[in-house]
């Protein structure tokens, strides 16, 4: 039975090039474990660059055909997305090995180390890479399991979305879409916001409770989020925007271009950011940074050199004027911070989103639609192209081009393209020098290249 980090020593990840489980991978391998594994996305002779960085941190790689699990292994770790009919799995099964989830294994490891579990349905990542950043220059050495890729490690040439440090403190993220939130127990929970994503929100009420309770020593919500709010245990340790409420309080937030500043407790900040979403991100950081006794004025000296994180608000660079923006964001509340943050750098914002699954698309159909409509200026625009498939059972009951046309039909320009690879010629007309082309979607490995490729093509 394994119950913690030390009841193995050779465990195998079925699905280990995903940036969940390639994130535990590295770390596991970091602390001395001996980790192989298995995806997918591995071929015979073709070149995969998630494999070759997982071989260059000593994570031996095999294709999933199952040659890599031996009577060595003694645990197989799955993502949710593998199934019990996965040939691996099956042998796993034949040879007694044990076999847990990706977050069952997060939830020992954090059990392991004095840990920061990030909560929420927004700005998880931005906001442990924030902290990490905070905390690696306050010379405390943290650990961190991201859900993507932190710029300053990759350019280590490394993934990006682990690092082992010798010091007491873990930064993990605590998902809420499998309600994998509820198995941690940390020393300190961070809850940024609750919003409709994956769930109903009194099912996400529910699960944040749970993760509150959990929590040991501090439990930081937003005050300026009201569902967040409702969770607060103290509102002096608590973080908002503009909100006298709460101990860390942001207020004189400034954009200009590429670049805001704000004011907390006395201390000025500036960064290499946009949005109030990214203020609030911060904040959040910095509210706990400061409470486990880093000086603001650490804080404010490490955010300035922040330079943030894997396809959010990635700046792709700047051609015949037009500024190309790739970003993560894929719910309603996400993709309408992200247009809002792109408007102060242009009069026109361009945006295109590629939604992703039929039934997460279909549940937030109307949350879609209110949200952009809401937040689209009169020269704005939304495109879509046709939802992403990622296989398994959908029922293909909707189209992007119902919320296109729902967004129509509130006085807003929305256009449809089904095909992406037609997008750039269909936009162009719409592209000048006083624009911003803000590209966004999630979950589809392809859509990194997708927009690099469409840059150099503008």
């Amino acid at each position: 039975m394994i119950q913690n980090i030390s009841d193995f020593k050779n465990p195998f990840f079925i699905g280990v090039a995903g940036v969940g489980m390639s994130a535990i991978a590295q770390y596991l391998q970091g602390i001395g474990k001996n980790v192989s594994g298995s995806d997918r996305y591995f071929h015979p002779n073709e070149y995969n660059k998630t494999k070759e960085q997982l071989e260059n941190e000593g994570i031996k790689c095999f294709l999933q055909d199952g040659s890599g699990i031996t009577s060595e292994t003694d645990l197989i770790v799955v993502s949710t997305a593998i199934e019990d009919t996965v040939y691996e799995v099956k042998k796993a099964k034949e040879l007694g090995i044990p076999i847990i989830k990706r977050s069952q294994l997060l939830a020992m490891i954090a059990k392991s180390k004095k840990t920061i579990a990030v909560a929420g349905t927004s700005g998880k990542s931005t906001t442990s890479a924030m902290l990490f950043q905070i905390l690696l220059d306050a010379g405390l050495e943290p650990s961190i399991i991201s859900g993507a890729g932190l710029t300053s490690i990759i350019k280590q040439g490394k993934i990006g979305n682990a690092a082992v440090g010798k010091g007491d403190w873990l930064i993990i993220e605590a998902d809420e879409s499998d309600g994998s939130v509820v198995q941690y127990e940390p020393e300190i929970g961070l809850l940024l916001n609750i919003d409709k994503d994956h769930q109903e929100i009194e099912e996400l009420i529910h699960l944040f409770t749970i993760f509150k309770n959990n929590s040991k020593s501090l439990f930081i919500v937003n005050q300026s989020n009201i569902l967040a709010k409702s969770l607060s245990a103290n509102a002096k340790v608590d973080f908002g925007f503009e909100n006298n409420e709460a101990g860390f309080n942001a207020k004189n937030f400034k954009q200009e271009g590429f670049h805001l500043s704000f004011e907390l407790n006395g201390q000025s900040f500036e960064m290499n950011a946009i949005g109030q979403h990214s203020v609030e991100n911060a904040t959040a950081a910095i509210a706990v940074a400061n409470q486990i006794g880093v000086d603001l004025k650490i804080c404010a000296e490490s955010l300035s050199k922040y330079e943030g994180i894997y396809r959010r608000h990635q700046i792709l660079g700047q051609k015949n004027g037009v500024w190309v923006i790739d970003d993560y964001a894929h719910n309603p509340v996400k993709c309408a911070a992200s247009i809002k943050a792109c408007q102060p750098l242009a009069e026109k914002v361009v945006a295109w989103f590629q939604p992703h699954g039929y039934g997460p698309t279909r549940f937030l159909r109307k949350d879609f639609v209110e949200e952009i409509s809401n937040v689209l200026r009169e020269n704005d625009e939304i495109w879509m192209s046709e939802i992403f498939y990622a296989g398994g059972t959908a029922v293909k009951d909707i189209s992007a081009n119902d919320l296109i046309k729902d967004i129509q039909a509130k006085g807003k320009k929305a256009f449809f393209v089904e095909d992406r690879n037609d997008f750039l010629n269909e936009v162009k007309s719409s592209l000048s020098s006083s624009s911003v082309l803000l590209l966004m979607g999630a979950r589809d490995p392809s859509l990194e290249e997708f927009c690099k490729e469409l840059f150099n093509s503008l």
